[in-house]
């Protein structure tokens, strides 16, 4: 009987998460399913979908009209309304954090991007959440932008466990890395006990490949059809460089002595958006200790069925930087495409909130 791939990435030391919460899946016992036989040990979750799944229900009708008669705003009651469901899946996952020793077993919650350039509002509606959601294996995202890494910091100080979402460029990956350093320092000079600390630092890799790939073709060089469809994984291999340096080298030693953990590096936007490329392009290229990859269930089905866990992530490094070097070379700056690209999102991320809230 052919063993599980899914289940051979955990030996190798990488976790993997679904990406995309639906109801549905804890309903069903879906997840549950896939925690069982695929080892999952983590969830991300999207609140346009978590509300288009219980709108159809019965059941959301009614609680709808229940929370409306409460007088709670719009806010409030789509909060009120996915809670249970974030508590539920957080219990489920509960024994995969109490096995690692709080290294894994996460939910993680989005923050309202309309937020995201307001680091005090940030700050706030994460508390708030955190006190609601009242569970340890609760992640909250905030965004990688200027205001989010500075909540992201003051929430770091606090104790309180983030993951920096919306990451697409490796100014972006620096800034949230140096963001958890200062904000450890600080909680543990206030008297924290450093093992409370977790933090996840996700970075977006098909998305990138999606932009940077029009603009190559748009110069049409042929160094710029060599460089196409390695963006992404060319940024990963250099943010996880980076890790190594920063979260296990001298530098990190002393906060690693009081027990505070490294921010691990998350693979984010893995579902492969050009159909010219394999779709375990985000995965199997980028397999390798301390890090998780969120896949959605359509990746996670194609990497069971056929994937090979080999852990590859260090190889290549030095390729990778040459691939950004000739980027640079050709006129791709690859921090005005991170800005791009992490403007784009809120903006989407926050059309679709506003959706969401206006139907409740």
């Amino acid at each position: 009987m052919k063993k599980n791939p899914l289940r051979a990435l955990k030996a190798l030391g990488q976790h993997i998460w679904l990406d995309d919460l639906s109801p549905g899946q804890l309903r069903d016992g879906s997840l549950q399913r896939l925690i069982d036989a695929d080892g999952i040990d983590g969830v991300i979750t999207n609140p346009a979908t978590l509300h288009n799944a219980m709108a159809g229900s019965p059941q959301h009708a009614d609680d709808l009209q229940r929370l409306r008669a409460a007088g709670l705003d719009a806010e409030g009651r789509y909060e009120s309304l996915i809670i249970p469901d974030i508590q539920a899946a957080c219990d489920l996952l509960w024994p995969a954090y109490v096995a690692s020793s709080g290294e894994t077993g996460y939910l993680s919650l989005d923050v309202s991007p309309t937020l995201a350039h307001d680091a005090a509002a940030t700050e706030a509606a994460v508390l708030r959440l955190h006190r609601a959601v009242a569970r340890d294996n609760l992640l909250i995202k905030v965004p990688a932008s200027a205001a989010g890494i500075r909540a992201f910091e003051q929430l770091t100080a606090a104790g309180i466990r983030v993951n920096v979402t919306l990451i697409f460029s490796f100014a972006h990956y620096e800034a949230v890395a140096q963001a958890y350093g200062r904000g450890a320092q600080r909680w543990l000079a206030d008297g924290g006990n450093g093992g409370q600390l977790r933090s996840v630092a996700s970075i977006f890799l098909s998305d990138l490949d999606t932009l940077v790939d029009q603009r190559l073709e748009v110069i049409a060089t042929p160094l710029a059809r060599v460089l196409q469809g390695w963006t992404g994984i060319s940024l990963a291999k250099r943010c996880y460089h980076r890790y190594l340096e920063l979260f296990h080298g001298p530098d990190f030693a002393a906060l690693g002595e009081a027990g505070v953990r490294p921010q691990t590096l998350l693979w984010a936007s893995t579902g492969n958006k050009n159909p010219e490329y394999d779709e375990l392009l985000y995965v199997e290229a980028l397999i390798g200790p301390k890090t998780i990859n969120t896949l959605p269930e359509t990746t996670l089905s194609a990497f069971r069925q056929r994937g090979e866990a080999l852990d590859l992530l260090a190889d290549g490094i030095e390729k990778a930087h040459y691939h950004i070097v000739a980027l640079s070379v050709q006129g791709v700056d690859l921090n005005e495409v991170g800005e791009t690209l992490q403007h784009d999102a809120l903006h989407r991320l926050a059309e679709a909130y506003g959706k969401v809230l206006a139907s409740i």
